[in-house]
């Protein structure tokens, strides 16, 4: 049989997460806006492998502790990689979401009787080498973050300053020659916006991840109007029929036009990109009294379950993403954007129903 701390462990193992879900919540401000799936992701997987170390049933031998190290230390570096993917979280909030569960730990495992000093060294122990791996972890996805920083930024930067160039020296040919050359000049215009966005962007999340906040100027706006210009403009590029609107009318919230007209373009552009070829993008504009709700829905293939939950996360792309440019921000920045305006993003996918995102705004806040 499992000894009393290892059995009362496993027996425990939901109850203790929720109890440090709460206490999460509670005293550690990144974890706010997260679901359950994403603030808890591998700690679950921790305290299944702290109850093999507790167990007095496995043989201890060397070769089964070297193992245990082994899986635990992975586990603890999955814990700070995913962590490093939010802007919001800290080195200190890292460690500090430990020493709660370590706490919750022995609250619950000595409401009966207290553990043997034994047992209490092999959970200290084991808490401590899973902050050191995370932290370790956490730090080293830092410095990958910014390393791609400076990769991308020469590769995708590149791009759209070769289309200048280039098109630049083309028209003034054309020019000199009386042709206007209108579509190379579309085609710059083009490559300008990719490359302002592309750099509000890296300045954005560079400033969420130093810890200040969006710079947000909040006017009362027709979001009805602001879906349909948004609609009418990306039609130019993408197709006068791509793009269809339904909306209530007169919807007016408080709200940055800029940004919130930001969120809506690249949420609309995304479901080009990832939608079924030739299928209607369609924007859905909804009020009532007190919120505003804007659901985005492209037809195709769903996105996995398993990838939703990394799709808000800076630098983090789904699979199919891959071979897409940008540096998978959009997606990050959309929902830091909302959360500004005390709003939820959230998404929507599944087989033969397509892809939706839906955003929901209050209509006042404070």
């Amino acid at each position: 049989m499992l000894n009393q701390a290892s059995d009362r462990l496993k027996q425990n193992t939901q109850r203790i997460m929720r109890m440090w879900e709460e206490r999460a919540r509670d005293e550690v401000g990144a974890s706010i806006h997260q679901n359950s799936l994403v603030l808890q992701n591998s700690l679950p997987q921790y305290l299944n492998q702290l109850v093999d170390e507790l167990s007095n049933k496995i043989e201890r031998t060397s070769a089964r502790i070297k193992a245990d190290q082994l899986e635990s230390t992975r586990i603890g570096k999955q814990h700070g990689h995913e962590r490093a993917g939010f802007s919001d979280y800290s080195m200190p909030q890292l460690i500090f979401e430990y020493h709660i569960l370590r706490q919750v730990i022995f609250q619950v495992l000595e409401e009966e009787s207290l553990l043997k000093t034994r047992e209490r060294d092999i959970i200290i122990d084991s808490i401590e080498q899973a902050v050191n791996d995370a932290a370790t972890q956490f730090s080293q996805t830092l410095r990958d973050i910014q390393e791609l920083f400076m990769v991308t930024l020469t590769h995708d930067l590149r791009g759209p300053l070769n289309v200048i160039k280039m098109g630049t020296q083309l028209t003034l040919r054309r020019l000199e020659q009386g042709d206007t050359h209108v579509n190379i000049a579309a085609k710059m215009l083009n490559a300008v916006d990719r490359l302002d966005s592309m750099i509000q962007n890296l300045l954005d999340a560079s400033r969420l991840r130093s810890g200040q906040s969006l710079r947000l100027e909040f006017e009362e706006c027709s979001l009805d109007s602001l879906v349909r210009d948004v609609a009418e403009d990306l039609s130019f590029a993408y197709g006068k029929n791509r793009f269809v609107v339904i909306a209530d009318v007169d919807v007016r919230g408080n709200c940055s036009l800029k940004e919130i007209r930001r969120v809506i373009e690249n949420l609309a552009i995304n479901a080009v990109k990832y939608g079924a070829p030739d299928t209607p993008i369609t924007l859905t504009l909804q009020q009532n009294e007190t919120q505003i709700s804007l659901t985005i829905h492209n037809e195709g293939e769903p996105i996995a379950p398993d990838a939703q939950s990394i799709l808000f996360q800076q630098f983090r792309r789904t699979t199919s993403a891959e071979d897409q440019t940008g540096w998978g921000l959009g997606l990050f920045l959309a929902k830091s954007i909302i959360e500004a305006h005390q709003g939820t993003i959230e998404v929507e996918s599944a087989e033969g129903k397509g892809t939706s995102f839906i955003i929901k705004l209050p209509k006042t806040f404070d």
